[in-house]
């Protein structure tokens, strides 16, 4: 059976190719290979006494950050899904 997004795209008659993938597959989501990363090394080596304090350096960290790096991740999702794409799903890694 296909997932509700897929049925509803099919019966509503868009006329776009679904192409099947891993529920969830970390290499396409930009969270994963372009946010993640960059706020983990950022933390490297910070402690934080409450949660609080990690939240406050969560919303620092993103006010902070240059509108490019988000369009930087969102641009490279289309080079990410052709190369999925061509390895019939397997993993892109970079």
């Amino acid at each position: 059976m296909r997932p509700l997004i897929q049925q509803t795209l099919h019966s509503n008659g868009y006329g776009w190719e679904i192409p099947p993938h891993p529920a969830h597959s970390p290499d396409l989501a930009p969270s994963n290979f372009h946010l993640f990363g960059p706020f983990k090394r950022h933390l490297g080596g910070m402690a934080f006494e409450t949660e609080d304090d990690l939240i406050s350096e969560l919303r620092n960290w993103f006010d902070n950050l240059d509108v490019d790096f988000f369009r930087v991740g969102i641009n490279s999702l289309l080079s990410r899904w052709q190369k999925c794409i061509d390895l019939h799903g397997d993993y892109v890694e970079k």
